[in-house]
């Protein structure tokens, strides 16, 4: 091993394997600090805890690389072949740099590590190394939402998974390799619904007109003993314009929007004592032009003052447990004045129509002013905007944890209650 006075850094790490093992090679000087070429650093550069027999590397072992003497590191970066990089932490005297997410099986990497000597001239040394394959076969499995096609601005990502995942550590590592770009750019987060579904939104509603590119770069990464990430179908969708339908249950009127600008004011009835209409912002979860409404669907007895069985046109869904906008002609004398229905938004046949055709799958539908219950976070459709922001983070497991949430209710798709 040379003498030399420059820095030396060790690369310490199973994984730094055969390219890197075939000893080290002495340099010669270098100039003063403000040469343009950094010194070829390879004499100051030892391995330990490598492999001599040829064999890859393993990758469940973390990259770590030490500065001795007095010297310090200045950059380190670890990509794959694919541009995957790894990510790591850097000691603030550059002393020390560790990755600290796990690597790719199967995959080829390049680590380029930046020094400076103790008169701060730079040295740079570049190592490769290929990891092997898992050793066990179980794969997380991914399937993004809710399809390729054009959406309303309300419209969440869902990312479900094959298998549950609980720790917090695992989830981490899963959540870190789920990406998201919006162009226009967004400030958006996942939010663990529970330990086999994830959710994405901005902090705000998307932009319209906005392209959003969602891809998993866990193929081959290491998740647990047992479990290794698989391929995922990237998904891409669009935005159309902000359409948002604000209905007021004390006034009987919903207001729609476009881009900020009024539409249409519609005279809408509303659910009557006892089956009042969720407040907060529900997401158009489907369009359906005919739906047969029977009240024994919700638990309504047949032949109570209740009960009701109905053709029912025009029909926009915003949960799966029934609640609809919808065309009731036999409610128009009260639409505009009281509220009348089992729990859906009702409007003459006419403003029904126009309603279908200007909205869409994503769209806004907030409801306010009503004396029902909160529209539920999760699991009767998308209540994803009824949390707070700061507190949606917290669903992160990259940001401050993953909360204790309780597990949604599996809501069955049933018809609606509304006549």
């Amino acid at each position: 091993m040379s003498t030399s006075a420059h820095t030396r850094t060790v690369i310490s790490c199973a994984l730094l394997v055969a390219a890197l093992g075939a000893g080290v090679t002495a340099c010669g000087s270098h100039g003063s600090p403000l040469a343009d070429e950094p010194y070829d650093a390879a004499d100051q550069i030892s391995f330990s805890g490598l492999p001599d027999d040829g064999k890859k590397a393993d990758p469940d072992k973390p990259i770590e690389v030490t500065a001795q003497g007095d010297g310090r590191i200045t950059d380190v970066t670890a990509v794959d072949a694919t541009g995957r990089h790894v990510a790591g932490e850097l000691a603030a005297d550059g002393s020390r740099w560790h990755s600290t997410a796990p690597l790719a099986a199967n995959a080829h990497y390049t680590v380029r590590v930046s020094t400076e000597d103790e008169d701060g001239a730079p040295g740079r040394r570049t190592v490769t190394f290929d990891t092997s394959k898992p050793k066990i076969t179980q794969r997380l499995g991914v399937t993004f939402g809710p399809g390729s096609g054009v959406f309303g601005v309300g419209q969440p990502i869902t990312a479900k998974l094959n298998q549950e995942i609980k720790d917090k550590a695992q989830r981490a590592v899963v959540e870190r390799a789920l990406r998201v770009d919006s162009f226009p750019a967004v400030i958006g987060s996942w939010y663990w619904v529970d330990g086999k579904e994830l959710h994405y939104r901005p902090r705000e509603y998307w932009p319209a007109h906005a392209s959003i590119q969602v891809h998993s770069n866990l193929d081959g990464v290491r998740i647990s003993d047992r479990l290794w990430g698989g391929t995922a179908k990237p998904l891409k969708i669009t935005t159309g314009d902000r359409i948002e339908a604000v209905t007021d249950a004390s006034s009987h009127q919903m207001t729609v929007y476009k881009n900020g600008a009024v539409i249409n004011e519609i005279p809408v009835t509303t659910g009557k004592p006892g089956f009042e209409t969720r407040n907060g912002v529900k997401v158009v979860l489907e369009k359906q032009s005919f739906v047969r409404m029977r009240g024994t669907t919700v638990g309504i007895a047949e032949g109570s003052s209740d009960s009701y069985d109905l053709p029912v046109y025009y029909a926009t869904r915003v949960t799966w447990s029934g609640e609809y906008v919808h065309a009731a002609p036999w409610s128009v004398g009260s639409q505009g004045s009281a509220n009348v229905s089992h729990g859906c938004t009702g409007m003459s046949t006419s403003n029904a129509e126009w309603f279908f055709d200007t909205i869409h799958q994503g769209d806004i539908v907030k409801v306010v002013n009503s004396n029902g219950d909160p529209m539920e976070p999760f699991g009767n459709g998308f209540g994803d905007w009824n949390v707070d922001w700061n507190k949606w983070r917290t669903g992160s497991a990259l940001a401050g944890g993953t909360p204790d949430a309780a597990e949604p209710q599996e809501t069955p798709r049933l018809q609606p209650a509304a006549v």
